[in-house]
């Protein structure tokens, strides 16, 4: 449809989903008030990074985080994150400034129990000096790119590192500055490497008195700070940032100081984390200032500061900052919220792309309709009919696993005197939005309907569990979707039920969002009265720490009444039954998980553009030689997935490749001008895919690109042609490594007899291995190998964060290669996370050993070995466009 200008848009609403409040005043946006090029250091995070491989390169790519800090080479305040042990992904990733945090080579918090050191050994000189000058010679001499390195030599000084009082330890810090300062230079002088970045001073809160004292001081010695650091943490400074930033420009100017960029180093509170409503409001007020900031580190290094999930997954935080990273190169423009500096309400960034012809605001963070007034659209870039699509990202937990955030805006509109009117309507506090103005397109995306029926747990029937308030002041809580979740969810006679309506008859994805406390679990699910089957909870670093867990129904059309029990027979209690309930999700997928990503929502590499000249192609990317367009596609779970490349030529054709998760699929030519699809057969794991498309011969107009998993793909997994897949306790195995039996909550493989066995002690000694003979059929070439594993190994408690370690599997072709893969903490010994590894194997028969000469690895439950393409890919004509086969 069309609509003019003044008349608001509306979207339908989520099914399930409360009636939302009017809209309050307008969030303006002015596209011809350009405020300079899109910075994109938002999203940083304090030891996002755990280990190599954690998280998995294509959760970072997709979240595009441009600077972290993370902690020296064998610092001892955490047993993870290490400098020089992530910058190879990080690095790959896009990441361009690697902060260390120098005093975490200390073991306790507050540093050396919060007192300054002083020489122990009368040697003349501070005994910090030594333990700097190591952490720099490390990276100096290891690093691949040392220039990339900031040193934060000083963390927190004013609250309780140190230098807390200003008055009496001023004179001693600034001192220390210089000493700290010019040991860090003096090292990479020595080792020919020029400058060396220091950030700080690193203040805990903003101080004008300490800024300036300390501003002054470094200008007069020539030791100023390569970039000026300090925390915004609390929910307040969502009001206060602004002011502080101000402050510390007008100080600059004061002292006669040229600008210095800021990092803020820690930035939200365990509320903000996961929560796109939330990550909004800080990342739109950082962009507008044009500084970088790093989310705060509350809970375990590896997870992006709880901003992705399980070993490959997005949650809604994900999203956030994919999005966010996806303006990479554009232009921001003016924003007006309603109430600026003002936490908890409506606020937003836009960019304009008037290359590519694209205009982006991410908003979020009211709980009313949201009234967008959008003006300075220019009709010669835009022209005078525009399409306009909204995308949401709802809170889904930390460990929950966030697909495709849905359209639930779809339509054209007219363009007068450069301005558009529209309403979006919200009424989740939580939840972010993306909208997108181009041009018409050939292929819009429809508003989503696979979202049947969304209930938030408070809502069910509740019978023999209490509705808990969680209150979305608390700072130092995670926000349950609704504002409330159900728990003491521990009898016999505990449920929650609920009534949906399916449209058609035919199978539906049931997502349930909870929280199992440190162990995993089990309901009885119920549809109609009856029985249907268990529902298995992985497990959680606590209740309100909630994650997914998905089964499949068959349901006819019509009503029906879900219930979740903690009883399958009414009188016994299922083992781990004590779960927090948050949120039901009912997705149709009748036709199969399908997801469609438009070129307009692709990232653009070499020449690639968007097109706009051809009516068969317009919002198409132009795709040759080394131009690329790059797609982050989610999975729901791990297997084969159609992978679709839409495509059109005007000339004699082109060759087109498919990149997945950094291994290339050729695929077959297109043929004269037309419109094409080339489509292969992929095993994909679950999440994070990243799917880039190329040419090798020609140039193409990509319209984008499309996933299906439906009947025929399941059963492509259980091919044995294809697909090798054995409990662990099954396999060859030797040295030290035990079968064991696993606890009735397991959410394991069960055996023929109805029990969950793994093996463990793989590792710690080359020849504590499992092996896994090479299958018939399964010659050399390119696989997936699936490990289902258990990792809960902590180091003993130091602080406030969980000291989780990340465990590894060395898996060793006999006559071939080995390749190693992480397995990321994932809270008990008995809750199994599918970890997919790719693999290239070079013999024709090879059996495959698991082991670890140095360290023990994970419990192992299940592997599957899959070949990574079934069938040959294939190329077709059509006459359908994007997603509308």
């Amino acid at each position: 449809m069309a609509v003019s200008v003044g008349i608001a848009l509306s979207a339908t609403c989520l099914s399930g989903v409360s009636a939302s409040a009017a809209p309050a005043d307008p969030l303006a946006v002015d596209f011809s008030q350009t405020t300079g090029a899109f910075r994109g250091g938002a999203t940083g995070t304090l030891y996002g990074l755990g280990d190599d491989g954690v998280p998995s390169q294509a959760v970072l790519d997709g979240a595009r985080i441009t600077n972290t800090s993370q902690k020296p080479p064998q610092g001892a305040q955490h047993p993870n994150g290490d400098a020089l042990q992530v910058e190879k992904s990080f690095f790959a990733g896009g990441g361009k400034d690697l902060y260390v945090y120098a005093q975490d080579m200390y073991p306790d918090w507050a540093y050396n129990g919060g007192k300054r050191p002083g020489d122990a050994n009368g040697d003349g000189v501070w005994d910090y000096l030594p333990i700097l000058k190591q952490v720099v010679e490390d990276v100096a001499t290891k690093s691949q790119d040392p220039s990339k390195y900031v040193f934060i030599p000083f963390n927190e000084a004013d609250a309780g590192n140190w230098y807390p009082n200003w008055s009496t330890q001023k004179d001693q810090f600034l001192a220390d500055w210089s000493a700290a300062y010019d040991t860090i230079q003096s090292v990479y002088a020595e080792h020919g490497l020029g400058h060396a970045r220091v950030g700080g001073p690193g203040d805990s809160t903003w101080h004008a008195d300490r800024s300036a004292d300390f501003l002054g001081y470094a200008k007069q010695h020539a030791q100023l700070p390569d970039v000026f650091i300090w925390h915004e943490l609390g929910t307040n400074n969502l009001a206060t940032f602004r002011g502080h930033h101000d402050a510390y420009t007008a100080l600059l100017k004061q002292l006669g100081i040229d600008p210095i960029p800021v990092n803020i180093t820690e930035y939200g509170m365990l509320r903000d984390m996961g929560t796109p409503g939330q990550l909004v409001q800080w990342i739109s007020m950082f962009e507008d200032e044009k500084v970088d900031a790093q989310t705060a580190y509350w809970n375990y290094a590896g997870n992006l500061s709880d901003n992705s999930s399980r070993n490959n997954g997005a949650n809604g935080g994900w999203w956030m900052f994919n999005w966010y990273g996806d303006l990479a190169g554009a232009q921001t423009a003016a924003v007006t919220p309603p109430h600026l500096n003002t936490p908890d309400t409506l606020q937003g960034l836009a960019t304009i792309d008037d290359a590519n012809r694209k205009a982006t605001v991410l908003f979020g963070g009211g709980s009313a309709d949201v009234a967008l007034s959008v003006k300075g659209l220019d009709v010669s870039t835009f022209g005078e009919t525009v399409q306009v699509q909204v995308r949401a990202d709802r809170l889904n937990g930390a460990e929950g696993a966030s697909l495709q955030p849905p359209v639930v805006l779809s339509t054209t509109a007219k363009i007068r005197n450069g301005e558009l009117q529209l309403t979006v309507p919200n009424s989740d506090r939580y939840a972010a939005y993306q909208l997108q103005i181009t041009p018409e397109t050939t292929d819009p995306q429809p508003v989503s309907t696979a979202l049947v029926n969304s209930t938030e747990a408070e809502n069910a029937t509740i019978a023999g569990a209490t509705v808990y308030n969680q209150d979305p002041s608390r700072e130092w809580s995670f926000m349950a979707s609704g504002g409330k979740d159900v728990g003491s969810f521990n009898k016999a006679a505990s449920s929650a039920t609920w009534n949906v309506t399916a449209p058609t008859t035919g199978d539906y994805r049931l997502s349930v969002l909870g929280g199992a406390n440190q162990a995993p679990g089990m309901h009885a699910l119920f549809v109609d009265g009856a029985f249907d089957q268990l529902v298995k909870y992985s497990a959680d670093l606590g209740w309100g720490y909630r994650g997914t867990t998905d089964v499949t129904l068959h349901l006819t059309a019509g009503t029906h009444a879900l219930s979740v029990r903690a009883s399958k027979d009414g009188s016994t209690l299922l083992p781990g039954a004590d779960i927090t309930l948050d949120r039901f999700d009912l997705y149709d997928i009748t036709a199969g998980e399908q997801a469609v990503y438009p070129a307009a929502e692709a990232r653009l590499t070499g020449d690639a553009a968007l097109s706009w000249q051809s009516p068969a192609a317009r919002g198409y990317a132009t795709i040759t030689g080394n131009a690329s367009a790059t797609f982050f596609a989610t999975t729901a779970e791990t297997g084969y997935y159609d992978v679709t490349v839409h495509s059109a030529t005007t000339g004699t054709g082109a060759t087109l490749s498919l990149g997945v998760n950094g291994r290339t699929i050729a695929l077959p030519a297109t043929s004269g001008p037309g419109t094409f699809d080339s489509t292969v057969r992929v095993f994909l794991p679950q999440g994070v895919n990243e799917l880039a498309v190329r040419a090798s011969a020609g140039t193409a107009l990509i319209g984008g690109i499309s996933t299906l998993r439906g009947a025929v793909q399941k059963a492509a997994d259980s091919d044995p042609a294809a697909v090798f897949h054995s409990e662990a306790e099954t396999l060859p195995r030797s040295g030290a490594a035990v079968v064991q039996t696993e606890p009735a909550n397991s959410n394991g493989s069960a055996d023929a007899q109805g029990v969950v066995r793994d093996v463990g002690y793989i590792g710690n000694g080359a020849a504590n291995t499992l092996t896994i003979p090479r299958p018939t059929g399964f010659a050399a070439g390119d696989y997936q190998l699936v490990i289902a594993a258990a990792n809960a190994d902590k180091s003993a408690a130091i602080n406030y964060n969980p000291q989780v370690i990340s465990r590894f599997l060395d898996v060793a072709e006999t006559g071939g290669a080995s390749t190693r893969a992480a397995f990321r903490h994932n809270y008990s010994w008995n809750s199994f996370w599918d970890k997919t590894v790719p693999l290239t194997l070079t013999t024709d028969a090879g059996a495959l050993t698991l082991g670890n000469a140095t360290a023990y690895g994970p419990n192992v439950d299940t592997v599957t070995l899959a070949h990574f393409v079934s069938g040959a890919p294939t190329t077709v004509k059509v006459q359908t466009g994007l997603g509308r086969k």
